[in-house]
């Protein structure tokens, strides 16, 4: 049997002990849709980029510079992804992350940085962040990483927040 084949709309027919099921995902148009980003950053230069780089891809950016100021944001309204600088001096994006992942619906996060350490990709992904991008800002990996995230979300959020069987992430990745 493929992994694909052990991803069932009904419970009770996986054949491992422990199995989670998830529901075959829609395809997704997001048509005239305008999506809300997050950038938090001190960097003025990070938010001009970032739409810049997203303005063609039916994203609004929402910019807060600084820890207190991107909380406020979350606080007030529902955000599907955020994207913050590591450095968020006072405090850092661990401290936005613990904010964020009080939320009813948490924000999917990403992380960037100048020099992003193999230490804060570990960290990141270990917590629960969704990706590191690294700067200068890549045009298609920008793009790429802020689209999967919203799509991870979406799927989390709004769809249910069901889990692969083990064997499908496996096999995923």
């Amino acid at each position: 049997m493929s992994p694909e084949a052990s991803v069932l709309t009904q419970p009770g027919f996986d054949d491992f002990e422990g199995a989670s099921y998830i529901r075959r995902p829609p395809t997704v148009d997001l048509g005239s849709d305008v999506i809300t980003v997050l950038s938090v950053s001190p960097i003025r230069d990070d938010h001009d980029i970032l739409e810049r780089l997203l303005s063609r891809k039916n994203w609004r950016i929402q910019r807060a510079d600084s820890l207190a100021s991107g909380v406020a944001k979350l606080r007030q309204d529902r955000v599907p992804v955020v994207i913050s600088e590591e450095d968020l001096l006072p405090g850092t994006w661990r401290e936005l992350w613990a904010e964020a992942a009080r939320s009813p619906v948490p924000p999917t996060l990403i992380v960037t940085s100048q020099v992003p350490a193999e230490s804060l990709w570990a960290e990141a992904l270990n917590i629960g962040a969704y990706d590191v991008l690294a700067k200068p800002f890549d045009a298609v990996e920008v793009t790429r990483v802020v689209s999967l995230a919203w799509l991870n979300w979406k799927f989390q959020h709004e769809i249910g927040s069901c889990l692969l069987p083990k064997r499908v992430m496996a096999a995923a990745g």
